[in-house]
């Protein structure tokens, strides 16, 4: 498990930094270490002062990750996985439930259709209560689901179609960062659940390191 965001996929804080103070205008013609800026016009030039370590507000930024995980730049998708990692390792969501890239000397809100990722691969270890479940998302940061990575499962309300969603992260208020779960893998998770009872119902759920997370109620039989 990826304990420090800061450094999913090698990349570090310090060069997602560098990415909001670069003059390179477009994402997907950098090549080597070169970085694409973050700050829209009205921020250029100004750095939050070193000894306060406050971020300077660069207000919105032209980026936009879809619901299926794709990151877009000025409407354009972001083509280098290298590049993606480095700006979800700096991803953060504030105490209203807005997403921003922040580093420590700027940051800016983000727009987000759904979850900033998705869990793309399971694996597992083990069995029953003393089962592991291990989810990587398409930014290849691999979590354990469990206490600290609780699993969930939310109903469209016009189609009632499960959608399950994991926690990646804490965000900054009691909002949490989440990917949510392919189809594939929801399957996958399905595959492997067993019946329980959980609020008094009868469902089926996953085990994962000694808790029980319910994907859905056991529907009565039709008499």
């Amino acid at each position: 498990m990826v304990d420090d965001p800061r450094h999913v996929a090698g990349i570090s804080s310090k060069a997602a930094s560098a990415a909001l103070r670069s003059p390179a205008s477009d994402v997907n013609a950098i090549t080597g270490g070169g970085i694409v800026p973050l700050r829209p016009p009205g921020c250029d030039g100004v750095t939050a002062p070193a000894r306060t370590r406050t971020p300077v507000d660069c207000g919105d930024l032209p980026f936009l990750i879809r619901r299926d995980g794709t990151w877009l730049y000025r409407g354009s998708p972001i083509g280098r996985k290298s590049m993606v990692c480095l700006f979800a390792s700096v991803l953060k969501r504030d105490p209203t439930g807005a997403f921003l890239l922040e580093t420590p000397v700027e940051r800016g809100r983000i727009e987000v259709e759904d979850a900033p990722f998705v869990a793309v691969e399971l694996d597992w270890h083990g069995q029953g209560r003393d089962q592991v479940l291990y989810l990587r998302t398409n930014v290849d940061e691999t979590i354990a689901i469990g206490p600290d990575h609780p699993l969930r499962v939310a109903h469209d309300l016009l189609t009632c179609e499960p959608t399950p969603y994991v926690v990646v992260r804490a965000g900054q208020g009691p909002f949490p960062i989440e990917a949510r779960v392919s189809r594939s893998v929801y399957y996958e998770l399905v595959a492997l659940a067993e019946p329980g009872v959980q609020f008094g119902k009868r469902v089926l759920g996953v085990w994962s390191q000694s808790a029980f997370f319910s994907l859905g109620e056991i529907a009565h039989p039709v008499e």
